[in-house]
């Protein structure tokens, strides 16, 4: 075990202390985030001298939850004045590269990925890491049962507990200790790892301390399918395919790391029985009834069974899977060009560094390069080491904060001039101006003139961050009078419109990555087991507006360039949000949880389209709707279980992102009576603190129906509520 986590390079041993748990930790005064262009990884420096020639900086501090050393500042009287305060916090966290770095964590199963892949390439990992990844673990365990959800809101289940139990085990954790003692317990009871979903019995496999057998099959045959056929790969959710791919190349080599004393170890722990006796075929299909949030249809175990019955043992030819597997290789090859080996998400780099290991070896080109990337998913917090969800939010922070400066009305004041020149000069570099090499080969849709989520090396483009990128562009060289180094020309603004008219579903909406290629009938083929919703690019409330709105937005500026697509396209686009709106008034949103965030960008999108409370159903049913969750202290507090429920749920507490969210949604409605928001925005300024800032609250961003972090939307999103109220109804005490 020892020799897959990095050594320590000075004689202080990584200069570890111990923390109120007795878990080892490092020294948080020695972490720094390193800024590549945008592209963003921590490193720990061991060296003294290092150290001091290398000051940590405020965003840094703030991070990792040490003291930042700003200044106390007046208590805000106004609103303007706390929007003031709330840009100069803002401004402190600002990258040199002019982005804004946030965590984007949540999912618990994903980390685990990673550390897996680490360790069966041999990939020494970082110690620091290996300290704080631990720490983040444990911190995020349930204490009243010792498992782990597959999210970090969730109730305990197979996969969270399976998977991060391993994961400890492998960095280093005994055992014996009670914590995952009670871990171990609660596995068991689930029936052991055998009852995992099928994603972590993959990976269980790839480590070696499950066979084969007990994973329904992952084809790559099914790439040599005619593009033509309503299943074809091509077809499915973005994600779900791209994870498909290179897991298909892996199960169909039924590769599995050789083994050593600590999977030896974990063979015997992870099941309720001894390994030699274990019948895994048996258990293929078994599930925990805590993970069977989405049943398989039973057509989707018929065709599982037929697969491993039939198809495997009598028809499947050599030949057949050979130009399958090389099928499948070509699409891994091109998918790390294409991102420059960062991937899509951390779950297809991690599975594309195995494949990669495999077809190429150990000390190949590609294994490197995977090993060189795989740190930019990583995220360093007070309670230790996440994974983040992506490779960074760069572009879509940093278009968001643009925006917030911008509202405020300080994008041409000296003080913050300087930052909003350095955010646009890196919406200006990280435009895609390129479409991807081949794109219908490795079935990548044309990018060109978007925006990505994260940088421009990863490069997939976005609808939401494209129309937050056009907007925020707008914004800062047609209304603020900038001297601005590099403005992006008219012919790259139009790039980004004509991406995003080609974006548009038969339905009027949009989806996140691409124009819907399948039928959503492919939802019967839903094989998420713990989460749903993975087979069909699904149009969302919260891409449709992002969109409408940004086109919006250049028709003000440009209104002769496809004056005709572009108002057809937004008119079809806010028919799809009407049509959204559920009976009682509100939006369901996905991103973002979830009532709350869908109805404040549904009601921006009417009001662009000149649909108001005044002149619109549809908006005063919104208001409506949003104001009859508005609890007593002013605020509004809205639950993530409203993902899976599908309806909204309160939250015990108000939270102060989600009240910006409502206030700014009914004042772009024009709603005629401003209390309801001024006692929101007093609710707002009440929790803002002493440095402009405010505190982390309820997880603000969803994924399935989970809850991501969007850690840097508590700063921006106050400031843009207040400075709306500012514009609308003046700058009086509230």
């Amino acid at each position: 075990m020892q020799d897959h986590i990095g050594p320590w390079t000075s004689l202080a041993n990584g200069h570890l202390s111990r923390d109120a748990n007795g878990d080892e930790k490092t020294d948080y005064s020695r972490w720094r985030l390193v800024d590549r262009e945008g592209r963003q990884s921590w490193r720990y420096l061991e060296s003294d001298e290092e150290n001091e020639k290398w000051p940590q900086t405020v965003y840094e501090k703030y991070f990792l939850g040490l003291d930042t050393g700003l200044p106390d500042l007046p208590n805000a009287q106004t609103p303007l004045q706390a929007a003031h305060d709330g840009v100069t916090f803002l401004s402190k966290l600002q990258l040199p590269s002019g982005q804004w770095a946030s965590e984007c964590t949540g999912p618990m199963f994903i980390l685990p990925c990673v550390v897996i892949a680490w360790y069966v390439t041999d990939t020494p990992i970082p110690p620091a890491y290996a300290v704080e990844i631990r720490r983040y673990l444990f911190a995020r365990q349930r204490v009243e049962d010792g498992g782990w959800g597959w999210h970090v809101e969730a109730r305990s289940s197979a996969i969270g507990t399976a998977l991060n139990y391993v994961v400890l085990r492998l960095l280093g954790a005994s055992k014996d200790d009670p914590r995952l003692v009670k871990a171990r317990g609660l596995l068991h009871s689930f029936g052991g790892a055998i009852y995992a979903p099928g994603i972590a019995k993959f990976w269980l496999c790839v480590l070696g301390v499950m066979k084969w057998e007990c994973v329904n099959p992952f084809l790559p045959e099914f790439w040599l399918a005619s593009d033509s056929d309503p299943t074809a790969p091509r077809k499915w959710y973005i994600h779900t395919r791209t994870n498909f791919t290179s897991m298909s190349y892996v199960w169909s080599k039924q590769w599995s790391y050789p083994g050593d004393s600590i999977t030896q170890q974990l063979r015997t722990e992870l099941y309720t029985q001894p390994y030699e006796t274990i019948d895994f075929a048996a258990h293929r299909t078994s599930l925990a009834e805590v993970d069977n949030n989405y049943p398989k249809w039973w057509l989707v175990n018929l065709m599982n069974w037929l697969t491993v019955a039939v198809y495997i043992p009598f028809i499947r030819k050599r030949a057949t899977v050979e130009s399958a597997e090389q099928r499948v290789w070509e699409l891994i090859k091109a998918e790390d060009k294409n991102t420059e080996y960062i991937g899509l998400s951390p779950i297809s780099k991690a599975v594309n560094l195995i494949a990669c290991y495999i077809h190429d070896g150990n000390d190949s080109g590609s294994v490197r390069a995977h090993r060189e990337t795989m740190t930019q998913y990583f995220w360093m917090k007070s309670e230790g080491m996440a994974c983040n969800l992506s490779d960074g939010i760069q572009v879509w922070d940093t278009s968001l904060a643009v925006q917030a400066i911008a509202a405020a009305g300080v994008a041409e004041n000296p003080r913050f001039q300087h930052a909003v020149t350095r955010a646009h000069a890196f919406l200006e570099e990280h435009q895609l101006k390129e479409n991807v090499q081949d794109q219908e080969k490795c079935y990548r849709w044309p990018r060109k003139g978007g925006w990505p989520f994260s940088t421009k090396y990863q490069g997939y483009m976005i609808s939401e961050c494209t129309g937050e990128g056009l907007r925020s562009v707008l914004q800062l060289q047609e209304m603020c009078r900038l001297d601005l180094p590099r403005r992006i020309p008219t012919d790259r603004l139009r790039d980004s419109v004509d991406c995003l008219l080609n974006l548009q579903n038969d339905t009027g909406g949009f989806g996140v990555y691409e124009k819907r290629q399948g039928s959503p009938n492919l939802a019967w083929l839903e094989m998420g087991e713990f989460a749903g919703k993975t087979m069909v690019t699904y149009d969302y409330v919260e891409c449709t507006t992002a969109v409408v709105s940004a086109l919006a937005w250049f028709s003000k500026f440009y209104p002769d360039y496809r004056t005709e697509e572009v108002e057809t396209t937004r008119k079809r686009g806010v028919e799809f949000i009407k049509r959204s709106q559920k009976l009682d008034g509100g939006w369901y949103g996905a991103w973002g949880i979830c009532f709350t965030y869908a109805g404040m960008f549904a009601l921006e999108a009417l009001a662009l389209a000149g649909e108001t409370y005044s002149t619109s159903e549809s908006s005063r049913k919104g208001c409506e709707f949003l104001l009859s969750k508005q609890k007593d202290d002013g605020g509004w507090g809205e639950s993530y279980l409203s993902f899976r429920k599908e309806e909204y749920i309160d939250h015990e507490d108000s939270q102060v992102v989600q009240t910006a969210w409502v206030c700014m949604g009914l004042m772009h409605a024009e709603y005629p009576d401003k209390e309801p928001v001024k006692r929101g925005l007093k609710l707002i300024m009440s929790r803002q603190q002493s440095k402009g800032q405010w505190l982390q609250e309820a997880f603000e961003g969803g994924v399935g129906d989970g809850v991501i972090s969007y850690s840097n939307y508590k700063l921006y999103w106050p400031v843009r509520a207040l400075a709306e109220y500012v514009r609308k109804f003046g700058n009086e005490e509230l």
